[in-house]
């Protein structure tokens, strides 16, 4: 008898001892993924491919399939926190302190750098508080941010709303006028941002896409104000990150940017019969902006295809 049968004789051995011991199932890490962790799985391969600090969360409002890579993190928001800013402000609207038909006039000492147009007007130009959310939203304009900020008092409303609606970890932090100064007076971006004492905000994926789900199904602020919000969003002009890719939804999202160290992107895929969450942020990244939002562009696009093709 040569070693090689004894090898078999062994191997078919303990085989027939982890029958006999009911052992029959195929060890876990080789058992067939389902469509939902293959998909997971290929988000996580993705988010390897790129040296950055991830948080990732996706939910099927018609499935209730769900997707949460470190999804309670909490997270540096940049702009995505204009979000919440956004439901303070339909909040006091529904509340009577000022309506969407209100006018503002455009001073010189609202002007804030940054993203957005307002800052390229005239002085005097006269905009409706509509007009400043829509800025606010689809073009990131930090003048109307700033602006608005100050009609519902601050950071302090906006964080006592998301406190009443059970969100522990999403925090407004600063306003633009406090902000930017803050950049200004360090002695290198990198060096700001590594230091972390002038975050824009906080939140996690988990509770910004429920904000965007309570949204989707009318129930934030109330039904008027959450399909008024989802249709600014559906306007977004930034589109190199959620929307890269993806074909055959819409897409109501806010990007959030500290290139090249924070990159978000939070928003809604929407088609017939199907209403997809997608929230993406991240940080600590040190290498290029545009392979981080090609990263979070390819992450959409398995998302939107998993559901459309599922």
């Amino acid at each position: 008898m040569n070693s090689e049968t004894v090898g078999v004789r062994g191997v078919l051995g303990m085989l027939g001892v982890l029958m006999v011991l009911g052992v029959t199932s195929i060890p876990a890490r080789t058992q067939q993924q389902t469509p939902l962790q293959r998909l997971e799985a290929s988000i996580l391969r993705t988010t390897r491919s790129v040296n950055a600090t991830w948080g990732i969360y996706v939910k099927s409002l018609d499935t209730g399939e769900q997707i949460a890579i470190d999804a309670d993190r909490q997270m540096e928001t940049m702009s995505t926190i204009k979000i919440p800013l956004m439901i303070e402000v339909f909040e006091q609207i529904k509340a009577g302190r000022f309506t969407l038909s209100d006018k503002y006039t455009f001073a010189e000492k609202d002007s804030e750098p940054g993203t957005g147009t307002i800052q390229r007007l005239d002085y005097g130009a006269v905009m409706t508080v509509k007009d400043l959310i829509t800025m606010m939203i689809i073009v990131s304009d930090n003048t109307a941010t700033e602006v608005l900020y100050r009609m519902v008092g601050g950071i302090e409303p906006v964080n006592a709303r998301m406190q009443a609606l059970g969100l522990k970890a999403t925090r407004a932090m600063n306003v633009p006028s406090t902000w930017f100064p803050a950049l200004r007076a360090a002695p290198t971006t990198e060096q700001f941002y590594r230091d972390g004492k002038f975050p824009f905000g906080y939140s996690t994926p988990r509770e910004m896409g429920t904000l965007l789900e309570r949204m989707e199904r009318g129930t934030l602020v109330d039904k008027p104000s959450s399909d008024l919000m989802l249709r600014i969003m559906r306007g977004q002009l930034y589109r190199t990150r959620i929307p890269r890719y993806v074909t055959g939804y819409t897409i109501p999202h806010k990007t959030g940017d500290f290139l090249p160290y924070v990159g978000d992107d939070v928003g809604i895929l929407e088609a017939p019969g199907k209403t997809i969450i997608l929230t993406v942020f991240t940080g600590n990244h040190f290498g290029s902006g545009e392979m981080l939002e090609n990263a979070i562009g390819l992450v959409a696009k398995d998302v939107a295809d998993y559901f459309s093709y599922r």
